[in-house]
């Protein structure tokens, strides 16, 4: 469908569509890596969301807090969570207008 000045929707689309393919893709191959508490619990998290890895140090299992590991897993995993979506803003911008992410 065109539209007056050249403006053809159904090429927008499709052009649309293959950005949002290669954008998953994209995503899947990234990986963001994120610790707490000085390394004692790292996490490995792949762009779609995915944790792939999640170490905790013996060390910090030895000490027997288990209030204090369940807070730096979280810590963590929410660091994972922020550097890829940091890394996707960064990504998106470049495709968006300013102002919209």
């Amino acid at each position: 469908m065109k539209f007056p000045g050249g403006f053809d929707m159904n090429s927008m689309m499709k052009q649309a569509q293959k950005m949002q393919e290669q954008m998953g893709k994209e995503m899947k191959e990234m990986t963001v890596d994120a610790t707490a508490g000085g390394g004692a619990v790292t996490v490995k998290m792949r762009g779609d969301f995915e944790v792939l890895d999640f170490k905790i140090s013996p060390d910090l299992i030895k000490d027997g807090d288990v209030e204090m590991i369940q807070d730096l897993a979280v810590a963590a995993l929410n660091e994972a969570r922020r550097k890829v979506e940091e890394s996707l803003k960064g990504r998106l911008g470049g495709m968006l207008p300013p102002g919209l992410i």
